[in-house]
């Protein structure tokens, strides 16, 4: 079966956690093709190539899974920005960043661009430790901690936990005293995607974690599916094949891996 992304965790600093939903490393990326899984977050990527160039660069979320060639590295750390992150350290809302990639140091926000230029001289080991040191100050004189408060709040609710399903959006908007159309305009700003399509990716990757352990329709109806053949839909619209094609390997065939930055 095609192997998934799978950074290595490390542990986050105290010091970042209302910024950062979580830090991983990834070593070089497999000989065989791999999948980039959808994924809710925007993440700052510092990576090192075999020859030891450096580039710190800005990843949006991605929408729907792609699959690819293998390409290797020397080493890739990834920082995902935890909802509401975005505006205050990188200048642009992020549904402006969906699909894309961009080098730090190019984006408007001059906390971005300070950033950047700190770390193109740095070693991985030293990126994490810097950032810990440096962004609480830079990001709490930016943020609104209100809004943030209030989207983070959002995202919880639309996201699977244990003893969890998520909430229909109507129904967290009410929770959370907006309306939908407000709900709406704060994923777009703080995490790029519509607060539907925010829960279908994390409904997929709760599906992704459990599926060698739980019968499909007790899975459907545990990831918050009306039945089976509602998150076979969901899992075809967003990984490309449905479940059963995926987890035994009759995947759509593989890329190139082209993650450059827009200049």
């Amino acid at each position: 079966m095609t192997n998934t992304m799978s950074p290595q965790i490390l542990p986050t600093p105290p010091a970042l956690r209302p910024w950062v939903a979580g830090i991983g490393s990834v070593g070089a990326d497999p000989a065989e093709p791999y999948v980039q899984l959808p994924d809710t977050a925007t993440k700052l990527v510092f990576r090192v190539d075999e020859n030891g160039h450096r580039s710190a660069l800005v990843v949006g979320p991605r929408t729907r899974a792609s699959y690819h060639l293998g390409k290797r590295f020397a080493s890739c750390l990834e920082i995902r920005l935890a909802p509401g992150t975005v505006r205050p350290l990188l200048g642009v809302p992020a549904v402006d960043l969906v699909g894309d990639a961009a080098l730090l140091e190019e984006l408007p926000g001059a906390t971005a661009r300070q950033l950047g230029r700190e770390l193109r001289h740095m070693t991985p080991e030293q990126v994490v430790p810097h950032l810990a040191q440096t962004l609480p100050d830079r990001l709490s004189a930016a943020a609104d901690r209100s809004r943030t408060a209030l989207l983070q709040a959002g995202a919880d609710a639309l996201s699977m936990r244990t003893g969890h399903v998520p909430g229909q959006v109507r129904d967290v908007a009410r929770e959370l005293a907006v309306s939908e159309r407000q709900l709406r305009n704060l994923f777009a700003e703080g995490v790029g995607l519509s607060p539907k399509h925010y829960a279908r990716i994390d409904r997929v990757h709760a599906v992704l974690a459990r599926a060698d352990d739980v019968p499909w329709a007790q899975l459907a109806v545990a990831s918050g599916y009306y039945d089976q053949s509602h998150m076979t839909s969901d899992f075809r619209t967003l990984m490309g094949v449905p479940p059963r094609s995926y987890f035994s390997g009759r995947l759509p065939d593989a890329q190139p891996c082209q993650v450059a930055a827009r200049h």
